[in-house]
């Protein structure tokens, strides 16, 4: 997949920056200047998963979750050990192969009244903005993708970022509600050109880029969580609607995750992670985690640790999220419900939020083949007890981060709302990263005072 996806990228971006036409006798139908909706689609959808939830950043975010640990002496990156000049590559990707693409998507489709391509173009933009700005805070955005005109851009505030990727999902949700000239099929590796389904991450999408902000002083909580809720009335209702990406699983059409473990490299499951999965008796451990290939057990490495390991000895994840032909998931039907009953808890206490999240852990269990009604899930749910005002977030953010497997929205909820609980590691350069560094090379291109931060910085919604 990473051979087709960059071939595909590659070839995309310079068909979009294809050179002015001056006489027809210059026109060379391999080169095509006008490149149709269906040929840019797909391999930004396959950037999008590849790239933003599964590149180097995405692997940071498990680190700082304490989700996985390399196999090599520290300091690594589990202990916190990154220079500017690592953040290239996701800037790069977000911004040229993501976000331009989607750009030359959209002003193609809206010229030609193909609107279910710009709606979906608009709404991927917003998912890429909201990625970024929670990896880095303020971010180019009103002056972005300008081109020459505009090399340097300005940093806008999160403020204006968030704001930015609401009115980007209502423009998407209204642009998918029009009549279209061309309409995304097997383009679309996503939904299949299902719009109905874009819809509904739409608004999944704007619930979660609300709940984000709870602490950020932008509005009241109470506010916040109405909107939330209200947003989720028209969002993703079951396991079918989960934003995901299939790989066929062959050589080179490998789940990003599949490669970034071993065989194919030192990073394995953290102990911090496996033994959460064993200490709860989570029916869910065999399905998520593979047990170590030398010794059959459920075993992670402690992250920090100075020694290097026999690899064999490690977990890594099962079959389900890891292997070669695993689905990539990247907004699911639980953290809906997740977020469902973190806004119930806000507005209506412990005891309404209580079905609403033990819904979502049913919709997790019944994801992975268990039986939401069998023993196994009836015990479960028996043994994480009773939501109270005391247990009630932690509990909800716990199970999230369990629904989100490797998923980077994790780290965004550790960072405004503290749970998963989180300690820092032994043989640590810092406390626990909040954020991360901004490249080198916008750094020597376009400097910018915002550049300055450190990882221990807190992004706007990050608030104490």
């Amino acid at each position: 997949m990473k051979k087709i996806l960059f071939i595909l990228c590659s070839g995309l971006l310079v068909l979009a920056a294809g050179c002015k036409k001056f006489i027809d006798v210059n026109n060379d139908p391999n080169r095509p200047i006008d490149v149709q909706e269906a040929a840019i689609l797909p391999p930004v959808e396959l950037a999008v998963s590849h790239l933003l939830n599964a590149g180097f950043a995405a692997i940071l975010a498990q680190h700082y979750t304490q989700a996985v640990c390399l196999n090599q002496p520290v300091p690594n990156e589990g202990t916190y050990l990154l220079v500017n000049g690592q953040m290239d590559g996701d800037w790069n990707s977000t911004y040229v192969t993501c976000l331009n693409n989607l750009k030359q998507l959209i002003n193609k489709a809206e010229a030609g009244g193909s609107y279910a391509y710009a709606g979906i173009g608009k709404i991927l933009s917003a998912y890429c903005y909201g990625t970024a700005t929670d990896f880095w805070g303020d971010i180019p955005y009103t002056e972005a993708l300008l081109g020459s005109d505009k090399f340097t851009p300005v940093y806008s505030s999160q403020t204006e970022v968030y704001q930015g990727i609401q009115s980007l999902l209502d423009a998407g949700i209204a642009d998918l509600a029009k009549t279209s000239v061309k309409n995304p099929a097997n383009d679309d590796f996503f939904y299949r050109g299902n719009l109905e389904k874009w819809t509904k991450l739409a608004y999944t999408l704007k619930a979660r880029y609300y709940i984000h902000l709870t602490k950020s002083g932008s509005n009241t909580p109470a506010t916040l969580a109405d909107l939330a809720l209200g947003a989720l009335n028209s969002g993703m209702s079951s396991n079918a609607d989960d934003l995901k990406m299939g790989y066929p699983g062959g050589a080179g059409n490998e789940n990003p995750w599949y490669l970034t473990f071993l065989p194919g490299s030192t990073l394995v499951l953290s102990a911090h992670l496996v033994d959460g999965f064993v200490d709860r008796n989570d029916p869910r451990l065999p399905v998520i985690i593979a047990p170590a290939k030398g010794t059959g057990l459920y075993t992670g490495r402690a992250i920090g640790t100075r020694d290097v390991g026999n690899l064999e000895a490690y977990s890594i994840p099962a079959a389900f999220y890891g292997s070669a032909g695993s689905d990539h998931f990247l907004v699911n039907y639980s953290e809906a419900l997740f977020i469902k009953a973190e806004a119930t808890l806000i507005k209506s206490g412990a005891a309404a939020a209580q079905p609403v999240y033990q819904d979502g852990i049913r919709s997790h269990m019944l994801k992975l083949g268990l039986d939401p009604a069998g023993t196994a899930v009836s015990d479960y749910l028996a043994d994480r007890g009773t939501l109270t005002a005391g247990n009630a977030l932690e509990r909800i953010m716990e199970e999230k981060a369990i629904a989100n497997f490797l998923n980077t929205e994790n780290w965004a909820d550790w960072r405004r709302t503290g749970f998963p609980q989180l300690t820092k590691v032994p043989n640590a350069l810092s406390e626990i990263p909040r954020r991360l560094l901004y490249p080198q090379v916008e750094i020597i291109s376009n400097p910018q005072p915002q550049q300055a931060a450190t990882l221990t910085d807190r992004i706007w919604w990050d608030a104490q």
